[in-house]
């Protein structure tokens, strides 16, 4: 990787960082350049604009949570097992999130609602690839014969998704993991009594 790649990754790392705990619109480059410790011109170097800088820089936190999710799906077969190593990755981010501040699809999800609409579609991608993942094993645990074929997989995606989303926003609220104990919890017994 060359120095500018370094600068760049850098840049974007700090700044994920950063919009993730005080918002996009609550982070000014004053903040960028403190955290970074770069001038405007070394930022503005590798990014046109603070628009492009908060799309790459959510694209980056993304992938972070990727890693995560696919690490725990590596060795995992069967379709139960998958979702409920999900569910386990999850339960983790209230207490130890990738991206210091939280769950980055849920803080700019709320952010961007009505604020920065490249933003919200940019979330809205990463939410319809977090909710197509958890679709596609349940479809095909459905296709293997290890879910009942009367699974509604869009219903259960929703549902798994919402409650998840729901227990960081609580846990994160209130400073106390127990919310999302008890919503992995609910949802492990869930998927065990549904499938």
């Amino acid at each position: 990787m060359s120095k500018g790649e370094e600068t760049k990754t850098r840049i974007l790392q700090q700044a994920a960082e950063l919009f993730n705990q005080q918002g996009y619109a609550g982070s000014s480059i004053s903040d960028i350049m403190r955290v970074t410790g770069l001038q405007k011109g070394g930022i503005y170097n590798h990014f046109q604009s603070k628009d492009e800088l908060a799309l790459q820089a959510f694209d980056f936190a993304i992938a972070c949570v990727s890693k995560h999710y696919r690490a725990a799906l590596r060795n995992k077969r069967h379709a139960v097992e998958r979702l409920q190593a999900i569910i386990g990755v999850f339960s983790n981010f209230a207490e130890n999130p990738p991206i210091p501040g939280g769950c980055p699809l849920l803080n700019t999800a709320i952010e961007s609602d009505d604020a920065h609409p490249a933003l919200r579609e940019r979330t809205q991608q990463a939410m319809n690839s977090w909710m197509h993942l958890i679709r596609r094993i349940i479809e095909t645990g459905i296709e293997k014969g290890e879910i009942r074929p009367e699974v509604n997989a869009d219903e259960i995606a929703t549902i798994i998704t919402a409650t998840l989303e729901g227990a960081i926003m609580m846990s994160k609220l209130y400073g106390n993991s127990i919310y999302m104990q008890r919503a992995v919890s609910h949802l492990n017994q869930y998927i065990d009594s549904q499938f």
